[in-house]
C-alpha cells in the first residue's frame, strides 16, 4: 500500500512538474484581457470594442494562433463603473494571469485602472479613453484613439476659425471624458478670441436636462457644445427640440456611435462633431468592414476599428517577444509604421496615438465627413 502511494505521489509530482514547466495543454493558452461596459447605459461602446477584439483573436486562432498557442479572450464587464473596472483589472492580472489588456473603454475607467496596471506591470491599451492625461499615468498605458488634447484643440479652433462662432455655451457631464473635452475646447476657443457665455453641467445618469437647456436657450450663445455619451446626447437633443432651442449643436467623438441615430435620428440634423479621421478606403479596411458587418450585423465605428487595431498590434508583439509582460510593454512601445485598418499607426513616447482629427457634419441623420485636420502654426489645417 505504501509502495502504491509512493508511486502515485511520484506520478502527481511529475505531472505537477510538467504543468510548472509550461508543457501542459493549458499552458499553451495565451490569455488577453478586455475591460469595458457590456451592460448598462454605455454598453454600446463596450460591445463594439469587445466584438472587434474577439474578431481579431478568432482570426489569429484560425491561422494557428501564436507560435502554436491558442489565444483566449477573458472579457470583464465594467458596467461603466470605474470601481468595477479596477476590480476587473485586478482579477485579470492576478487571477486570470493575462499577459496584457485591451481597454478600459471609458475615460473614468482608464483613470481608475491606470495606476494599478502600471504597478502590476500589465500593459493596457485603450481604444477609446481620450482624456489627455490618461497616458500620463505610466509607461504601461497606451491608446489607439486620438487624445482629447488634440480633439479639444482642433474643436475650439475649428468652431472659431472655420465656423466663425464668437460665443458658445457648453453642457457636459461631470466626468473625466466630458469635462476634459469641454475644458480643452474652451481653452482653444478662447485663445481664438471666442467666449464661453454659459457652462451647464449634469451628473452621470441624469435623464432630465430641461433646466439646463432652458438657461442655455436664453443666452446669446451661437451654438451649444455637448461633448457627452450617446444616451445623454440623444435625450439632450430631443428635449432641446421640445423646448424650441433653435441653436446648432456641436459635439465630440461620443457622437460617432451609430446608436445616436437610432435613439434621436430626427433631432441630429446639423450637428457638427470631432472624431477619429475617416479611414482611407483600402482593401484592408473593406475586408474588415465587410467581415465585421457579416459577423455582428452592424457596421464598425471608430470604437471597433481602434479595438481591432489595438488587438492585432498586441498579437503581433506577442508573436515577436512572447508573453512576458515587460517584454510586451517594450515591444508595444517600439511599434513603428504598423499598417492597420486605421492606416499607418505610430505611438508617441508617452503612449499616445500619433493622429489627425476628423470633422463631421450631420445631414438629416447621416454623418458627412468634412475631412482630417491638424494644428499648424496656430491654424486649423485640412490634411485630406
Amino acid at each position: 500500500m505504501k509502495k502504491f502511494l509512493a508511486i502515485a505521489l511520484v506520478a502527481v509530482l511529475a505531472m505537477t512538474a510538467v504543468f510548472a514547466n509550461g508543457s501542459s495543454e493549458s499552458s499553451s493558452e495565451i490569455k488577453i484581457g478586455f475591460i469595458g461596459p457590456l451592460t448598462g447605459d454605455y454598453a454600446n461602446y463596450g460591445t463594439l470594442c469587445r466584438q472587434a477584439v474577439e474578431m481579431a483573436i478568432d482570426e489569429c486562432n484560425a491561422k494557428g494562433g501564436i507560435n502554436g498557442s491558442t489565444v483566449k479572450l477573458v472579457a470583464e464587464d465594467s458596467e461603466g463603473d470605474p470601481n468595477k473596472a479596477l476590480a476587473a483589472m485586478e482579477k485579470l492580472a492576478n487571477t486570470d494571469k493575462v499577459c496584457a489588456v485591451v481597454g478600459p473603454v471609458l475615460t473614468g475607467e482608464a483613470f481608475s485602472v491606470g495606476p494599478v496596471a502600471c504597478e502590476l506591470g500589465v500593459l493596457a491599451v485603450t481604444p477609446s479613453a481620450s482624456h489627455k492625461d490618461v497616458t500620463n499615468q505610466g509607461d504601461y498605458i497606451f491608446r489607439t484613439t486620438p487624445s482629447d488634447g488634440l480633439q479639444g484643440e482642433v474643436a475650439g479652433k475649428y468652431w472659431a476659425q472655420v465656423l466663425g462662432y464668437k460665443k458658445i455655451a457648453t453642457l457636459y457631464a461631470k466626468n473625466d471624458y466630458s469635462q476634459g473635452l469641454a475644458e480643452g475646447m474652451k481653452e482653444s476657443f478662447e485663445a481664438e478670441g471666442g467666449k464661453i457665455v454659459a457652462e451647464e453641467t449634469f451628473m452621470v445618469g441624469d435623464k432630465d436636462f430641461k433646466t439646463q437647456l432652458t438657461k442655455l436657450k436664453n443666452t446669446d450663445a451661437e451654438a451649444i457644445y455637448i461633448p457627452d455619451y450617446t444616451a445623454e446626447m440623444a435625450q439632450i437633443l430631443e428635449q432641446a427640440s421640445q423646448l424650441g432651442v433653435n441653436k446648432p449643436f456641436l459635439s465630440g467623438d461620443g457622437f460617432l456611435s451609430e446608436e445616436i441615430y437610432q435613439l434621436a435620428g430626427e433631432y441630429t440634423d446639423g450637428v457638427v462633431y470631432t472624431a477619429s479621421a475617416q479611414l482611407e478606403e483600402t482593401s484592408l479596411v473593406k475586408e474588415f468592414r465587410d467581415a465585421y458587418t457579416a459577423k455582428w450585423g452592424i457596421g464598425p465605428d471608430s470604437f471597433a476599428t481602434n479595438s481591432y487595431d489595438a488587438t492585432n498590434i498586441l498579437l503581433s508583439v506577442i508573436a515577436k517577444v512572447g508573453t512576458d509582460r515587460k517584454a510586451i510593454r517594450d515591444g508595444f512601445a517600439a511599434v513603428k509604421d504598423y499598417e492597420g485598418v486605421n492606416g499607418t499607426i505610430n505611438f508617441a513616447e508617452n503612449g499616445d496615438l500619433v493622429a489627425y482629427q476628423g470633422i463631421y457634419e450631420v445631414e438629416g441623420n447621416t454623418p458627412k465627413y468634412v475631412g482630417a485636420f491638424k494644428i499648424e502654426n496656430g491654424k486649423v489645417v485640412k490634411v485630406n
